[in-house]
């Protein structure tokens, strides 16, 4: 290995320009002439194009008229005798780095047969590649050279059963040796330390058969973090905070109440989106209870997290467990959905990806300082072939492998849009039905705006849905003011914005929407994100009593259910669910995060209801139309009623379900109203501010009296449906 001290430093900042930078601490920074040797010993001299006083030193821009070899060694020599390395700098962000290295193949990672393992890292800038194999049960360990291929790719094959060895990467680029644990790992150590050898074919376990889905807005998602569903202490699972608990059936509660899968079941949603279950930072896997975290800080995009896993010192534990819990939740009818969490790391530094290609794999401003749109110290450059290559290979792999249904995408604005256009190519390939959602928010990363997939980019990507914040905040009010009040909290001035929301905030006749149809609408008013619904109510609206906020949670809740779009709940919401005030939880203990199914048992009457509004949901197709076509041939908005009310006609919808004509009527205030329905017929009321479900409750004519905070729906027979009710 060439030792070098480095009196000066030079970049390859391009294919063909070398950046020299001389402290003025050496003969002034001044220097005449540059000669660089290249591997083969043959020397040439510099042709200098620029030179820049930056206060400290001197910065030579260096022009070169041959290709430089990345990946060889190459010396630059200065008149006054010193001599230093060339350095891969800038050069590593440019469109030419990456049509030269960009490598297609599907073998990155680790190949395993009981007879010989393969392992291949893309590592373009190295000089030198090891892997690292280690024997803990017997302290040895050995270190296999790695042979440079094309494209990259450095690979060796090593003979003889590997599996439930542990190895590294030792990767050498600008003279520095750093380890790092395989970027495409399948399996790891406790806390993430190394990638393991495993055999993924004795984890197998089968995927049940689901129902059909005919359009995303048939889904009913329902937020969970693996931890909180059962870690409470009355949750009666017996595995509690792990993947197997969330696979246990039959579990009750306190007064009997309805616990974990069977709740899951019972409660009638088609989806549960789990936060995320990848390799993460924040938890001590070696002892998981001591602390908690949502999950979004990455270090191994496609191996399991351990602390959900009853050992997580196998390796195997948390795959197969995991597997599991996918597969109860989908024995169960229930569609699993994945939060993927792609546009950061943990650390930047710290990370693999850093640390076997350095520089590449984050963006970086005008400065080459690394951006920090993401608010967590790093950006990942998805628009890099070799970024959206492992994007879209790791979204492959989980959807191959473990069969999840979906997958939610953690600040996908961060993204750009043909890296999803990319990802939606292939899952919609391999599973049509598989849903793509994500947060669309804009922000300050160093991308071109009409490169963002972000909500403004919606036309852009018609199959990926995104989180409505303008649902969420003219319903609930402001997520950021704690003390605006939408119009479910009694603000009318946010009913036409709200009625708006119900029709998905798409564009219809000729009015300005976000999205071109329902299908890329995510209706909520709650998620693991910010306060609660309750503890929002329980600042803004703090002059009311409970039990008129849980009058107001319930009427936001339907407008989630009832509404056009993709309904989203955040698991609780349906019993008010609190975190005592706590805003941002992402690492407060239990007693804040977990799901509390004692709450649940003196709410059964309130959660029966939410059932209620779902089963309405799915039993009828004019509450879930796929297109905007359809929202503006069969919705209209019923104008002629007070501020505090909101109601919309459903008409001439019995191609869709059992019934002819649909009436909703929203209503924010306790004063009771008298609506005129719209015609003289008979109309069977199917919710309202006591009950709701399929089955009609009692009937009306010419009006209905709506009394306080609440949501009714009244319904119209089809004549086929008269004759066989015999009405």
């Amino acid at each position: 290995m060439l030792t070098v001290h480095r009196t000066f430093e030079a970049y390859l900042d391009a294919m063909t320009v070398i950046t020299i930078l001389v402290p003025k601490s050496y003969h002034s920074g001044m220097v005449g002439n540059f000669i660089i040797e290249k591997p083969n010993g043959e020397r040439c001299q510099l042709q200098v194009a620029k030179r820049e006083d930056l206060w400290t030193s001197i910065k030579y821009e260096c022009m070169i008229d041959f290709a430089v070899e990345i990946g060889q060694r190459y010396l630059i020599y200065d008149d006054h005798g010193a001599f230093t390395d060339l350095q891969i700098g800038a050069v590593i962000r440019t469109a030419e780095f990456d049509e030269q290295f960009y490598y297609e193949g599907n073998d990155l990672g680790i190949t395993y047969t009981p007879e010989a393992t393969t392992f291949k890292l893309w590592a373009p800038t190295a000089t030198e590649v090891k892997v690292k194999l280690l024997d803990e049960a017997e302290g040895k360990q050995e270190q296999i050279p790695l042979q440079r291929m094309e494209k990259g790719v450095w690979m060796t094959t090593v003979s003889g059963d590997l599996e439930g060895r542990c190895y590294t990467f030792l990767v050498c680029v600008n003279l520095v040796w750093r380890e790092a644990v395989d970027p495409y790992a399948m399996a790891v150590s406790v806390n993430g330390e190394y990638g393991v050898v495993v055999d993924l074919t004795k984890t197998n376990v089968p995927k049940s058969t689901l129902p059909p889905l005919s359009s995303p807005t048939d889904a009913i998602i329902y937020e969970v973090h693996i931890r909180d569903f059962t870690i409470h202490g009355d949750s009666g699972v017996a595995h509690k905070g792990l993947y197997l608990g969330l696979a246990e059936l039959g579990t009750s509660g306190p007064n009997n109440t309805t616990t974990g899968l069977s709740y899951l079941a019972k409660l009638g949603v088609t989806h549960v989106e789990l936060l995320p279950f990848n390799d993460f930072a924040g938890v001590d896997e070696k002892d998981p209870l001591k602390e908690y975290n949502w999950g979004y800080n990455p270090l191994h995009y496609n191996a399991p997290e351990g602390s959900y896993a009853t050992n997580p010192f196998d390796p195997y534990a948390r795959i197969q467990e995991l597997k599991q819990a996918i597969r109860a939740l989908q024995a169960q009818g229930i569609r699993v959905i994945m939060d993927a969490v792609y546009n950061h790391v943990y650390i930047r530094e710290q990370s693999s990806f850093e640390k076997i290609v350095p520089g590449y794999y984050f963006r970086h401003d005008l400065y080459g300082m690394p951006s920090n749109g993401t608010g967590v110290g790093n950006d990942i450059a998805s628009e890099r072939r070799m970024v959206r290559k492992f994007i879209v290979d790791s979204v492959r792999f989980w959807l191959t492998e473990y069969g999840v249904d979906g997958f939610r995408f953690d600040l996908m604005g961060v993204l750009d849009i043909e890296t999803m256009r990319e990802v939606e190519a292939v899952v919609h390939a391999l599973d049509p039905s598989a849903l793509l959602l994500g947060e669309g928010w804009d922000l300050p990363t160093p991308l071109p705006a009409e490169q963002k997939a972000t909500m403004n980019n919606a036309d852009k990507l018609p199959c990926i849905a995104y989180f409505n914040d303008r649902f969420r905040d003219h319903v609930k009010g402001s997520t950021f003011a704690i003390h605006e009040k939408g119009f479910a909290l009694g603000n009318m001035a946010f009913r036409e914005q709200a009625m708006r929301a119900i029709q998905g905030n798409v564009r219809i006749k000729k009015e300005a929407g976000m999205f071109l149809n329902p299908t890329q609408a995510v209706n909520y008013v709650e998620s693991h994100d910010n306060h609660t619904f309750w503890d929002k109510m329980s600042v803004s609206n703090a002059d009311e009593s409970e039990e008129i906020r849980q009058k107001r949670q319930k009427l936001a809740t339907a407008f989630v259910i009832l509404s056009q779009g993709i309904p989203f709940l955040h698991s609780g919401q349906e019993f008010y669910r609190t975190k005592q005030g706590i805003e941002n939880s992402y690492n407060a203990p239990d007693a804040i995060n977990q799901l509390d199914w004692r709450q649940k048992s003196l709410y059964e009457k309130d959660v029966r209801y939410v059932a209620g509004l779902i089963q309405l949901r799915k039993l009828h197709r004019a509450f879930r139309f796929s297109t905007s076509a359809e929202i503006e041939k069969h919705l209209r908005l019923v104008e002629a009623t007070p501020p505090s009310v909101i109601a919309y006609h459903l008409q001439s919808v019995q191609e869709y379900g059992p019934w002819s004509d649909i009436l909703v009527i929203h209503h924010n205030q306790e004063a009771t109203e008298r609506l005129p329905l719209p015609d003289e017929e008979e109309w069977h009321v199917v919710c309202d501010h006591t009950a709701s479900g399929t089955t009609p409750l009692y009937t009306v004519k010419q009006e209905i009296e709506v009394q306080g905070i609440s949501t009714f729906v009244l319904t119209k027979m089809t004549d086929l449906t008269k004759k066989a009710n015999h009405i």
